[in-house]
């Protein structure tokens, strides 16, 4: 919004990303070392920086946009609530059952992570609701009673309540909770009906479980972060992102704590679906590479794909079609991003049978790889990124971080190259290729096995490595034109500054798609808009309103979502989302089912979106960020075995204008670097985003 002064900031594994948008439009930007012992440090840091800088007073900001990690490392570290589970008589071990489906297909010794809630927590109430969401056995608040006392004594912090079929019928679980809620005050309560009320007894078990494990720490870290603002002089103006990629309260996102999981790596990906409309680029794969682990995520017609499962604690968050079976299940809204180790900062090592290795460790932010001299001996991408002549041997952020290049290439002589028979450089290029190998397969993942040709897509490469890899990953891939966003190193951050507010919802709704009755769906609809609007405070005429079902075949046990036209609910409709639908399977999975195999409605949802996001052009115009301008050197870098070391020109972003220039080239911003090879032509456009066109023919 035009005349708002904002200021958003990212937490990552490595840094700390800030942007401020200035009531003038102009832009700055600030990378700080993330603060591992309280994230939050390095966010206060970062806002009274920036705002210190431009002079700026705390009341002036409109708001605070923050997208934080605090619940996903809650869950990865196991440093979430003490929770307890209260079930069904008889569903008490649905937790231990899960899936069938592991990680590792042929590792026998496999072992999936506990449960989240032992089994000692796990109690068992004597109810029973039928699938119509009927009352077989009514429920005995006796059994409530007797659980309460154990819950005070063993010092409970979280409850997570999940009958069977509450997706039908909440009423037993409402009562559960009300009666918990009177008697435990200062407990956190989730209830499956009101987190998710969709089939599937494990998913909506695991996804209450997990909004109850991260209540506790959501809300002190949240809370905290407030008062520290409001401390500073800038209160009530945080606002958080989602893991859908839209913005909330705070007091939204304290009721809803397991829609925080993976927020941070939706922002670059709101962003990228944003700019890159703007831009007319409405097909795009995004690269978010930062310093821990390297991000891909799909956007198709201008909007982020969904994942419809996903598994958070199997060591990093995956999406689903990459491994399943390594963590616990959260059926939310997730932006689809497959996410593997390969950041600036992985550890690279030589295994006992002399393979070379990147990743899945990190050198974090302390100490950091080798290069950063703050005591780091381990070999990461960075240092080997450093050897090839991608990045600056004196000083990267600005000057914030010292470069030791000397102890760069003795981690990787050592630990690499002398046990690879390789020279520094060699060893050093294998790492690089590697790491984009490791990469090709997170976008494989969301694009080829999705029934996508990467081919089709322009690729948006960002964060502090993403354009030092960009062109030798999208040649691997087959991709011709790669776009790297001005402030690339903080995007997600920018990121933050375009996205919406939005409230997603669904409701059970299993009947085959022919006994589908109209005026029953659209009473379901006017109920989830009805929410929406009470959950976003707003007038319905300010929301913008879309409709979908998640439809299978028959028999399936996973859906698709289908969006269903605005307008009345009718036979019509009903007979165009069966086509919708079909096609959509076709293309996803390249087959679909006879004509004669039904589909079937499992579930319906309501999306609200209210435009709160920046637009594009204030951000990203030609004149908004600044750029530090320095004179342009060259050095040594290596292009492969083909083209070897070259001479190749140095420039700061500044100096590239909207004419063609050709590679070789080394491309230096405040926050990131952009690799252009010798086969590859660059230039700028009107949203100040440098465009790679690679030739066609063998690249390094």
């Amino acid at each position: 919004m035009a005349g708002r002064t904002l200021i958003a900031a990212d937490i990552g594994g490595t840094f700390t990303d800030l942007v401020l948008i200035m009531a003038d439009g102009s832009v700055r930007t600030a990378k700080l070392p993330s603060t591992p012992n309280n994230y939050a440090d390095a966010v206060l840091q970062g806002v009274r920086k920036l705002a210190s800088d431009q002079a700026i007073a705390p009341d002036q900001l409109d708001a605070v946009l923050h997208a934080c990690t605090v619940a996903t490392n809650a869950i990865l570290e196991g440093k979430g609530a003490k929770t307890a589970l209260i079930t069904t008589k008889g569903f008490r071990d649905v937790l231990e059952l899960r899936r069938i489906r592991v990680p590792r297909l042929y590792d026998p010794l496999y072992v999936k992570p506990l449960p989240l809630v032992p089994r000692a927590l796990r109690f068992e109430v004597e109810e029973r609701i039928d699938a119509r969401g009927e009352i077989v056995t009514p429920f005995n608040e006796a059994d409530v009673a007797g659980i309460v006392d154990i819950l005070e004594r063993r010092e409970i912090e979280a409850v997570a309540v999940c009958l069977i079929n509450a997706y039908a019928n909440g009423a037993h679980e409402r009562a559960i909770g009300a009666f918990l809620r009177d008697a435990l005050p200062d407990r956190h309560i989730s209830l499956s009906s009101e987190v998710l009320p969709e089939i599937r007894e494990y998913e909506r078990t695991s996804t209450t479980v997990i909004n109850a494990y991260v209540s506790p720490v959501v809300r002190s870290y949240l809370s905290a972060l407030e008062t520290s603002l409001a401390d500073w002089g800038c209160a009530d103006r945080l606002q958080v992102m989602l893991s859908d990629g839209s913005m909330a309260n705070v007091e939204t996102t304290k009721a809803r704590p397991a829609h925080l999981v993976e927020c941070g790596p939706a922002a670059g990906v709101i962003g990228a679906a944003k700019l890159g409309e703007a831009a007319e680029q409405r097909h795009i794969l995004t690269l978010d590479m930062g310093g821990t682990t390297a991000k891909a995520a799909l956007v198709e017609n201008g909007s982020p794909a969904f994942a419809e499962d996903y598994e958070v604690g199997g060591g990093i968050s995956l999406s689903g079609p990459l491994v399943m079976g390594a963590g616990y299940a959260l059926r939310l809204p997730v932006i689809d991003v497959a996410e593997v180790g390969a950041g600036g900062g992985s550890i690279v090592r030589v295994d006992q049978g002399g393979a070379l290795k990147v990743g899945p460790d990190s050198a974090g932010a302390d100490p950091g790889p080798a290069c950063y001299g703050r005591g780091g001996a381990l070999p990461t991408v960075t240092d080997a990124n450093l050897v090839l002549g991608y990045l600056n041997p004196e000083e990267l952020a600005g000057g914030e971080v010292g470069i030791d290049a000397g102890a760069a290439e003795g981690a990787i002589e050592d630990r690499v190259a002398a046990l690879l028979g390789q020279s520094t450089v060699e060893a050093a290029f294998g790492i690089h290729r590697l790491a984009n190998a490791t990469m090709a397969r997170a976008i494989k993942t969301i694009s080829t096995h999705r029934g996508r040709d990467p081919r089709d897509f322009t690729l948006y490469a960002f964060g502090g490595s993403g354009g030092i890899h960009a062109a030798t990953l999208a040649r691997t891939l087959g991709i011709k034109r790669i776009v790297i966003p001005s402030s690339a190193g903080v995007f997600s951050a920018l990121g933050l500054l375009l996205a919406d507010q939005e409230w997603r919802g669904s409701k059970a709704y299993l009947h085959p798609l022919e006994a589908a009755e109209p005026t029953v769906m659209a009473e379901v609809f006017d109920d989830l808009t009805a929410e929406a609007v009470a959950a976003m405070s707003a007038e319905r005429a300010n929301l913008k309103i879309t409709r979908n079902a998640a439809m299978r075949f028959r028999g399936q046990a996973y859906e698709l979502r289908v969006p269903i036209p605005p307008g009345l609910i009718s036979d019509e409709t009903t007979s165009g989302i069966d086509k919708a639908f079909r096609e959509l399977h076709e293309r996803t999975y390249g087959h679909g089912l006879q004509a004669d195999v039904p589909t079937q409605i499992v579930a319906l949802g309501v999306v609200a979106r209210r435009a709160t996001g920046t637009a594009p052009r204030e951000v990203f115009g030609s004149d908004s960020i600044a750029f530090s301008s320095k004179p342009s050197t060259e050095r040594l870098a290596y292009f492969g075995d083909r083209l070897g070391l070259m001479k190749t020109p140095v420039v700061d972003r500044s100096e590239l204008d909207q004419k063609t220039s050709r590679g070789p080239l080394i491309i230096e911003a405040y926050d990131h670097a952009i690799v252009v090879p010798p086969n590859a032509s660059v230039k700028l456009d009107t949203f100040h985003q440098v465009v790679l066109e690679l030739d066609d023919g063998p690249g390094p």
